[in-house]
């Protein structure tokens, strides 16, 4: 039953899905036929929201929850010689068993045995009823042998949840003890019926579907449309509990939590045979299996199915004022003990008695109801599933974000929102609780100890040692103190990975942040600011089983940024049930950093073993003797030691270290287990600028809006993977490392995705060390405590390597200008050496003995009509710039991209003349500024942005200064205003609705092909197999160093992977789920050199993009400030005046594609 989880860079948890759910049922609790027959109905009509393989003849899965028919299984039990005792005094398996007889005849004894030991007698064996030549083929390749186990009840144990916690009990020890079977259901009350199906197919596969004895009260159906297509039968929904359309976007933080979550949780109801159910989550699960695996957990630990359902998927409270007092003290107090599991969801759950429904906090996965004057309840995706006539119609609704719909069949009544949660809002005094157990930061008093200060040399020193460097000082954290947000670049990077940079690059420069894409829409933080949170808890997790004041005993922070002030407020805390124990972080520098690790782990234990239950880890006391640990290995690495150790729950981590100074330190500190983070260092400094005249602003009010610019670039970071709180993004651990060994993930970055190795833990301290003598001299000597101009984002002199710098700029345009290869090869032996902090790099041709005679080779007129210019607003642009462009590619019928920024009418209508300078390729973004009819009509390849290269999960930003009237005419705004794009496309919530805009978009131009873009990412690959299935005809796959007009320096430098990685992932994922020959690849991100485009095109790609070079050889000189509007050379600018310096022509950017072309025909030949 296990799924092939790695081909090449594939990984099973990389598989995404979206869906089609849908329910019937009657509040009265009445049971037909017609129930089941009407949800089948249902799930026939969803057929768009279900994915199929590159045949069209086996689904990505399709199911029904029913309620277990007495009279249907009473007649079948007949048939096959058995006798049931009466209704819910029985329980039924669904189990999908191996096809080999020896498995399946042990994996069936094992059951058996396990019965018996519970004390419960099995009836008898039902072989299911199926009819396989129905299915496709890789349906039938894979399908399971599918039997029902039928189980009397003991005597001594009541009806209902009783008997369905015995059944949960022995279903979870046998699925311990068995990997080769899948239980779909075991229960006294409840039954799936799934498969990997086309949505016609349930109902013909299984013959019990059909009989018009099978009836039921409750149907819940669900049809999958998943980013890939390895058959999976126990993928398929539904779950034991939930049908699930979205994603769980903080799986990672939420299941990890879970599972250390074990060690405090204690139920009376399941006290002797936890150790049969542990662990509660099954990671090699997805999302909605984990979900359901927590949501039955607590179910049958005693906790109501709506309550539990509540705490899971909570709606936004903390910004809202419409909720009660009540229920925002309910929300609290059980915020304190579990974390949102956050993501895009529409949820349905059923236990048999109850059917509900529940939409996450954003509202991002729609779903309507009617209520119907039949007593019956029609819940779908969308309207129509079901043909009502209007004038039984009594009510239609929708669901509203972060709203519970709960219909109970055995009170025979719907019970409204505001309804079931005052209910349970009002069961316990949760208010007093909290005024009693709840500590705030803000109300703790300031003890009477002076905060330790570092001035003059002693800072200087502390800076070197932590790699701080002259343009962090003086420009990223002085920005962010003068105007409390982070500072925006332009034109990409184009500086080497970390991995293989010369430069001692701290830690966090090997981990890239993920975003979502297609299967489920980034946020807009700014904009949808009532759903999110950066309310932390911090101190021991109380049990979640057992509602009690003590659960609530935990500090609340509200900025997880915590001041020098804070910090001491934190240590010198004195309140009952709190122990603050602080553990160094640094070590003598003659010991090796894994003794140093293991003596921190020891440290930790003996903290806990003291009872403490905040632990501080703390560089403070480097010295020239003590070297810090890196502070993102030793959040980590004690973070995953006490998951291990089953102690993560009871001991909060805040870490206190000179080293985090950028958004994207704070953010990866976050995603790997720390509660809060004091970033003492960057206070004194600042305090430093302040003193100086650096910053003329008072001390505090500058380090509070450093705090604001850094938290505000954390929830940024989390929206862009769809995330709303910072307590759900903590420990979620959403990043890939690069250039990282596994041995040094697998022990201190557990479970973080990581495809070429790298570094170990000797290589981490020998940087660590390198800065720490560059402070510290080991001689003695005096040492130079002038900060190192790194150069990370413009060039300096000594600082990073950069592929566009001066003399590479030189030869290309020189080459462009005057038509001279030899000039061009001049160049591209520059870049190519320069090229060395790149994957690419790395990977040598594997030549054959003989060449071909370049005569033989493809032309390179033919080559450059794969060529195609980069997606570059007009706008963001000059009219000139862009024109040049376009002119250029129609001449050499290649394509040029409009971006994001509409095309003037004027242009629309050369095309086809002398001098044609109408774009190929017309992009819709999610702005959708200057997409109209005319538009798409006139485009040989519209392309639909999923995301950007240099700054993925984020919308497009035109500064209000660059709308001029003739940019904003052409792109239907008003002028002088700022023009953004929203982080996600509003009509593109999933994959589908990506399938239902590519339909349009060929109905609105039929010769045109649809393009997607795509940015690197672990997992791109399935969800570009997704896009393969949703219609689209080329799917460009964008590298995190493209160039951009303007976005947050953290995104440019920190979002995203190397086309390369994405490319082969892509090419791969597409070949295994027989996609390949639909759609072309593309792929674009600094793409310099004839040797870049021949291993792009050895790794998949045929077509080939390209941005910053032809703006180059049109006179770009790199200065980077697109943003400002004030280009010297007249490319990113709308300035009149700065335009007439535009000296670019056509023939310069064909020049380059050219020899760009010929260049690869020599790799080839």
């Amino acid at each position: 039953m296990k799924a092939d989880c790695q081909k090449g860079l594939y990984r099973l948890q990389f598989e995404h899905d979206n869906c089609g759910i849908g329910a019937i049922v009657n509040i009265k609790g009445r049971k037909t036929h017609q129930t089941v027959e009407k949800a089948l109905h249902i799930v026939e009509h969803l057929e768009h929201r279900a994915g199929k393989d590159a045949e069209g003849k086996t689904g990505d899965g399709v199911g029904i929850l029913l309620q277990i028919s007495d009279a249907f299984f009473k007649k079948a039990a007949r048939k096959a010689g058995m006798k049931l005792p009466e209704e819910r005094a029985y329980g039924i398996a669904m189990l999908f068993f191996p096809q080999d007889e020896r498995k399946r005849s042990q994996a069936k004894k094992m059951f058996e045995i396990i019965l018996e030991k519970g004390g419960m007698h099995l009836i008898g064996w039902r072989e299911v009823p199926v009819y396989p030549e129905v299915l496709g083929s890789r349906a039938r390749s894979c399908m399971p042998c599918i039997m029902q186990a039928l189980i009397q009840k003991p005597e001594e144990v009541e009806k209902g949840l009783p008997f369905d916690r015995l059944l949960y009990i022995a279903r979870r020890e046998f699925e311990q003890s068995n990997d080769n079977t899948y239980v779909a259901s075991m229960s006294s009350r409840t039954i799936v019926y799934k498969g990997m199906f086309l949505v016609g197919q349930l109902r013909t596969f299984f013959a019990d579907l059909q009989d018009p004895d099978y009836q039921s009260a409750i149907a819940i159906v669900h049809s999958r449309f998943s980013t890939n297509t390895n058959p999976s039968w126990q993928r398929a929904h539904p779950n034991r509990f939930i049908v699930h359309n979205g994603e769980i976007n903080t799986i990672r933080g939420n299941a990890d939590k879970m599972l250390a979550r074990e060690e405090t949780m204690e139920s009376p109801y399941l006290k002797d045979a936890m150790h049969k159910i542990l662990p509660v989550v099954d990671t090699n699960g997805s999302d909605s299996a984990m979900l359901d695996n927590t949501l039955e957990f607590l179910v049958m630990s005693g906790m109501e199915l709506p309550l539990a359902m509540m705490l899971l998927i909570p709606e936004p409270w903390d910004h809202n004022n419409s909720l009660s007092q009540a229920k925002k003290d309910f929300y609290q107090y059980y915020a304190t003990m579990m974390e949102p599991w956050d993501g895009p969801a529409s949820i349905l759950f059923s236990d048999g008695d109850v059917m509900g429904a529940v939409l996450d906090r954003n509202g991002l996965r729609p779903s309507r109801y009617y209520v119907t004057s039949d007593d019956e309840v029609i819940l779908s995706s969308e309207v129509g599933v079901l043909p009502i006539p209007e004038e039984k119609i009594i009510k239609k609704e929708r669901l509203h974000p972060g709203k519970m719909l709960l219909v109970d069949t055995v009170k025979g009544e719907i019970i409204d929102d505001d309804v079931l949660k005052e209910h349970y809002a009002q069961r316990c005094p949760y208010g007093e609780w909290l005024d009693s157990g709840l500590v705030e930061l803000r109300s703790l008093k300031i003890p009477n100890r002076p905060v330790v200060c570092y001035k003059g040399k002693e800072l200087l020193r502390l800076q070197k040692a932590f790699g701080y460097s002259y343009e962090e000082c003086r420009e990223s954290i002085r920005n962010m103190a003068l105007h409390g947000s982070e500072g925006t670049a332009a034109m990409g990077t184009d500086t080497p990975l970390a991995v293989l940079s010369r430069k001692h690059r701290p830690l966090f420069h090997y981990f890239k942040q993920l975003f979502a894409q297609v299967t489920n829409p980034p946020i807009d933080a700014i904009r949808e600011k009532i759903v999110t949170s950066t309310t932390v808890y911090i101190g021991k997790d109380g049990n979640l089983l057992q509602e009690k004041p003590e659960n609530c005993q935990v500090l609340k922070v509200n900025n997880p940024i915590l001041t020098n002030t804070d910090m001491l407020k934190i240590k010198h805390m004195k309140v009952e049930g709190f122990k603050v124990a602080v553990v160094p972080i640094t070590y003598y520098k003659s010991t090796r950093l894994e003794r140093a690790l293991d003596r921190l782990f020891v440290e930790v234990d003996k903290a806990h073993h003291d009872g403490a239950n905040i632990l501080i880890l703390s560089d403070r006391g480097v010295d020239e003797n003590h070297v810090p640990i890196p502070s993102l290995l030793a959040v980590s690495a004690v973070h995953q030691h006490l998951v291990k150790t089953k102690k993560r729950t009871s001991v909060a981590v805040i870490l206190e270290s000179g080293e985090p100074r950028e958004v994207h330190h704070f953010a990866a500190l976050l995603g790997y287990g720390a509660c809060a983070v004091n970033p003492y260092l960057v206070q004194d400094t600042i305090k430093d600028l302040v003193e100086s005249g650096q910053i003329e602003k008072d001390y505090y009010a500058a380090v509070s809006d450093y705090t604001l610019a850094i938290l505000g670039g954390i929830v940024k970071i989390a929206s862009k993977m769809g995330i709303s709180t910072v307590q759900s993004y903590q420990g979620a651990q959403i990043f890939e490392a690069i250039g990282i060994s596994q041995e040094v993930i697998d022990k201190y970055f557990t479970g973080t995705v990581s495809r070429i190795g790298g570094i170990t833990l000797q290589d981490i301290e020998e940087d660590v060390e390198a800065l720490h003598s560059r402070a510290f001299d080991p001689l003695g000597l005096s040492t130079d405590l002038t900060l190192e101009s790194l150069g990370l984002h413009k060039m300096r002199r000594d600082g990073e390597v950069h592929r566009y710098q001066p003399q590479t700029i030189s030869l290309l345009q020189e080459a462009a200008k005057q038509g001279d290869y030899r000039k061009f090869q001049e160049y591209t032996q520059l870049v190519d050496q320069e090229s060395c902090g790149t994957i690419r790099s790395l990977l040598e041709f594997n030549y054959p003995e003989k060449s071909i005679p370049i005569d033989e080779v493809e032309s390179a007129e033919d080559i450059v009509q794969r060529f195609k210019t980069g997606a570059m607003s007009y706008g963001s642009i000059s009219q000139e710039a862009h024109e040049a462009l376009a002119v250029a590619m129609n001449r050499l019928h290649g394509k040029s991209n409009t971006g994001e920024g509409g095309e003037s009418d004027e242009r629309m209508e050369s095309a086809g003349t002398e001098h044609d300078c109408c774009s190929a390729i017309k992009q819709v973004a999610s702005g959708r500024f200057g997409v109209t009819s005319r538009y798409l009509v006139s485009a040989r390849e519209i392309q639909i942005k999923m995301a950007q290269g240099a700054k993925p999960g984020e919308g497009g930003h035109l500064p209000a200064k660059k709308v001029y009237p003739w940019v904003a005419k052409t792109r239907h705004s008003t002028p002088g205003v700022s023009l953004i794009s929203p982080p996600p496309h509003h009509d593109i919530y999933s994959i589908e609705d990506l399938a239902q805009l590519i339909y349009d978009l060929k109905n609105a131009n039929q010769d045109a092909r649809i393009s997607v873009k795509l940015v690197s990412e672990a997992g791109v690959g399935t969800i570009a197999a997704g896009v393969a299935k949703a219609g689209a005809q080329v799917i460009l796959i964008s590298g995190y160093d493209g160039g951009t007009g303007a976005a947050p320096m953290s995104s440019i430098h920190n979002a995203g992977l190397p086309w390369e990685l994405g490319l082969a992932e892509t090419h791969q994922a597409l070949i295994q789920n027989g996609l390949r020959q639909r759609v072309m690849i593309e792929t674009d991100g600094k793409l310099m050199s004839g040797r870049d485009v021949a291993i792009a095109a050895l790794l998949g790609a045929e077509e080939f993009g390209f941005a910053t070079a032809p703006l180059v050889t049109l006179g770009c000189v790199m200065m980077r400030v697109c943003n400002m509007d004030t280009c010297p050379m007249g490319i990113a600018t709308q300035n009149p005046e700065l335009r007439k310096r535009f000296c670019g022509k056509p023939e310069y950017v064909m020049n380059f594609m050219l020899f760009i072309a010929q260049e690869l025909r020599e790799y080839m030949a």
